[in-house]
Order: structure tokens, then C-alpha cells, then sequence
């Protein structure tokens, strides 16, 4: 097995653990739902944490980009809940954009073969082809979309951009215009979302 097999393989088995930790989690949610809510005594706990329950909170944010375990849509409407509305997508974007940043400057320092580790071939070769089409102008619209709109690995295209050359100014440009709004929108879309999945079960 090829070094990148090797660190895709590693992920792979990262990821079947970051879905029995979700489903954990929903189990959890499902048979505690009052102290998960907003004002509840899980923010109420973290509370009493400090300035560490935010550092550690947006810490999380930034591995899931890079190396994500549990999907990422699950830790910001963790945050919304911990920290609420304001707070709790201030923290969320923080720790979303640095990843990305890191996500970016790691794919540009160590190249495809580190890109290659984090999904399949097929993946990889469908968004690498945008780097070619009309001196990359396809992909900045590409990565504008993936940004603003779900069902793109958005995550994943922080490191193809790394790897296009796209300048970093032009990376973080596309980042802060089209990522704040969606993000606050789905994240509250998603803890509506996991609210009413929890009824159904009830």
C-alpha cells in the first residue's frame, strides 16, 4: 500500500469513528433534550469552563476542517447551543476560517500527496480539472459555491486551492464573502433540524 493508501485508509477508519460518535451524540440529545438547549445546564457548564470552553470549542473547528472526525454541520450546532446564537457562530466561524487557512497553507507547503490523503481519487481528479479551465476562473466559482452552498466537500477545496494558485488574498476574499451568512443560516437550519428529528423519537 502507497503512503497516501496508508493516510487515506487512517481516515477512513477516523471517519467510521466520527459516525458512531454522532450517532452517539443524537442518542444523547434524544434522552437529554433539555440540557441541550439554549440556556440549558450544558451551556450553563461550559459556562463555568471559562475562557477554556471557547478556545477549546474553536481548537475542535479547526482539526474538523483539516482532519475531520465528527461532521462538521454536528459541531456548529454544538456551538450554537453552548454558546448561543451570537457567541456560539462567532466561535464557529473563528475556528472554521483559521482551519481553512491552515487547510490551505498545508495543501501549498506539502502538495498533492497530502491532498490525495483526505479523499478518493475520483474526488480528487473532479475538482483538480477546474484548476485547468479558464485560467482557474471555473474554480474561483466553484469554490464561491462550495462556500455559500451546501452538498460541496468545501473542506476539501480549501486544499485544492492550496494547491491552484490562487493567491492567499484571493482565498480568504472568497472565504469572508460568501461563507459568514450560510454558515449562520444552516447552523440554525441544523439545530432546528436535529430539534425536530428529536420529537419524532420522543
Amino acid at each position: 500500500m502507497t503512503e497516501t493508501g496508508s493516510q487515506r485508509k487512517y481516515i477512513q477508519i477516523l471517519t467510521g469513528i466520527g459516525f458512531i460518535i454522532s450517532i452517539a451524540l443524537f442518542i444523547f440529545f434524544k434522552q437529554h433534550p433539555a440540557y441541550f438547549q439554549v440556556g440549558g445546564l450544558f451551556q450553563s457548564y461550559l459556562g463555568n469552563l471559562g475562557l477554556f470552553a471557547p478556545l477549546i470549542f474553536m481548537a475542535l473547528q479547526v482539526v474538523q476542517v483539516i482532519y475531520p472526525i465528527v461532521p462538521g454541520g454536528m459541531t456548529s450546532v454544538i456551538g450554537y447551543i453552548a454558546f448561543g446564537p451570537i457567541w456560539g457562530f462567532i466561535y464557529n466561524f473563528t475556528g472554521i476560517f483559521i482551519g481553512s487557512l491552515i487547510a490551505f497553507a498545508l495543501a501549498r507547503r506539502y502538495g498533492e500527496t497530502f491532498v490525495k490523503a483526505f479523499v478518493s481519487q475520483e474526488t480528487y481528479d473532479k475538482y483538480i480539472g477546474y484548476l485547468d479551465k479558464n485560467n482557474g476562473k471555473s474554480y474561483a466559482m466553484i469554490l464561491g459555491a462550495a462556500f455559500a452552498l451546501p452538498g460541496f466537500p468545501d473542506d476539501f477545496l480549501c486544499m485544492v486551492s492550496g494547491l491552484s494558485k490562487m493567491s492567499f488574498k484571493k482565498f480568504v476574499t472568497i472565504f469572508l464573502i460568501t461563507k459568514p451568512v450560510t454558515l449562520y443560516l444552516y447552523t440554525i437550519i441544523g439545530y432546528k433540524g436535529l430539534s425536530y428529528l428529536l420529537t419524532l423519537f420522543q
